[in-house]
């Protein structure tokens, strides 16, 4: 009446549901929205720290050479131009290391995918 099952075959379906288990498992909760803020006040920094810049430049040269606002005006301009450039480019790196992310997590589902047909 009892058939006895053989261990390897029960370890194996025992691993295999373990490792279904751990795929569909949800991942622990990270205070995304604070990683989300850090990256905005550092977007805000890098445009300010421009503007500071770019500013303090065309103030000192506007004395050293005593024509006030030229070169504050025109150095205001390319230092907010820099700091958009710098915040573009910090944009750019935080969506490939989302997209990077993203294709990494559906590669583990696919793989998961594939270990279940097996």
């Amino acid at each position: 009446m009892t058939d006895m099952q053989d261990p390897n075959k029960l370890k194996a379906l025992d691993d295999k549901i373990a490792r279904l288990k751990k795929s569909h498992a949800p991942e622990p909760k990270k205070d995304e929205h604070y990683s989300l803020a850090n990256h905005a006040w550092r977007m805000v920094i890098e445009l300010v720290a421009g503007l500071g810049i770019g500013f303090g430049i065309g103030y000192g040269l506007d004395v050293l050479f005593g024509t006030l606002p030229i070169f504050l005006v025109l150095f205001t301009f390319l230092g907010f131009a820099a700091g958009v450039k710098t915040m573009i480019k910090t944009a750019s790196e935080l969506q490939s290391e989302q997209i990077a992310a993203q294709a990494a997590k559906e590669n583990e589902a696919a793989k998961a995918a594939e270990t279940t047909k097996d």
